[in-house]
């Protein structure tokens, strides 16, 4: 009877593998497929360097790009400074300055308490901008910083205190990045005067509207009871907080001016929140000292300008 052997299928060779060059394995190749081996190994390189040198060029021209934005910047043209800067950072995503620069631009171009729909867009590109880089790089101060303050000029038209609020938070996660700084207490301090004192006005005005003019309130005048256990319930956290930041600021920095300001002005607001006149009267009279010191450091500083 006919006996077939049956052997199995030779398997295909596989590329050339590490394994070749450990067991000596190369010298054996068909010399056909080893130079094909050796094209290809020449051609990735060949890609590989192409790709480095394209990156390179790529950085070289973003630095270029940046370079014209800023003096583009300096010189006061910010649309064109943007248009620099966002092709240095389409270039190069890596170079932090140009994305810092770019939304600083937009910035720059909007105009607090202009409603036209250009100049919101461009207070939103900043702040989107800002962002951004938050998203690579979340402890950069300076972009922080620039959404605390953009935020703060976008709730004033139209009056946003979410915006506030944001804006508040910001402040709170620079402390919490550099608690020594005096400027993000200072700021949040303004941000609670501003929300306390809006309420006031317009609780003030609600009540003069309802009552004859023999009876209204002046601003000068404390609250009438039932307006002003309204407003202690809704802003006596508010003014407290900003008291304690603005005194921190001071703290700080003994001479910050514009902290005794504002805390001047909120010891007002929290004279407002008080049943007792006593209380009332010790707290317009620590807001008087208050603006007595600021003169004090003004002149102080007018005269040695004049002397120097």
């Amino acid at each position: 009877m006919l006996r077939v052997e049956l052997r199995p299928a030779r398997k295909r060779q596989a590329g050339l593998t590490q394994r070749h060059f450990e067991q000596g394995q190369v010298e054996n190749m068909n010399p056909h497929k080893l130079t094909c081996w050796k094209r290809r190994l020449l051609a990735f390189a060949v890609v590989c360097v192409c790709a480095l040198a394209a990156t390179g060029c790529n950085k070289l021209r973003a630095r270029d790009r940046l370079n014209k934005g800023v003096a583009a910047y300096k010189g006061g043209f910010y649309d064109e400074a943007a248009e620099y800067f966002k092709e240095a950072k389409e270039l190069d995503p890596t170079l932090m300055n140009a994305r810092l620069y770019l939304a600083t631009a937009y910035q720059s171009e909007y105009v607090p308490g202009a409603p036209s729909p250009e100049n919101v867009r461009k207070g939103e590109e900043a702040v989107a901008e800002y962002k951004d880089i938050l998203q690579s790089d979340p402890t950069n101060l300076n972009a922080i910083d620039g959404i605390g303050s953009m935020l703060f000029s976008m709730a004033s038209n139209p009056y946003s205190p979410s915006k506030f609020e944001e804006s508040k938070s910001y402040h709170q996660k620079h402390i919490q990045l550099r608690p020594d700084d005096a400027e993000p207490y200072y700021w949040i301090g303004v941000i609670d005067w501003t929300l306390a004192f809006r309420q006031n006005r317009e609780m003030r005005q609600s009540y003069n509207q309802s009552h004859p003019p023999n009876k209204q309130v002046k601003d000068s005048e404390a609250l009438p009871p039932s307006v002003r256990g309204e407003f202690a319930s809704n802003y006596g956290a508010v003014i407290d907080e900003g008291i304690k930041n603005l005194q921190q600021a001071l703290t700080l920095r003994p001479d910050y001016e514009d902290a005794m300001a504002y805390l001047n002005l909120l010891y007002r607001q929290k004279a407002d929140t008080v049943e007792s006149a006593q209380e009332r009267d010790a707290l317009l009279k620590q807001a008087d000292e208050l603006v007595d010191r600021v003169k004090e450091i003004k002149q102080k500083k007018a005269g040695t300008q004049q002397t120097s």
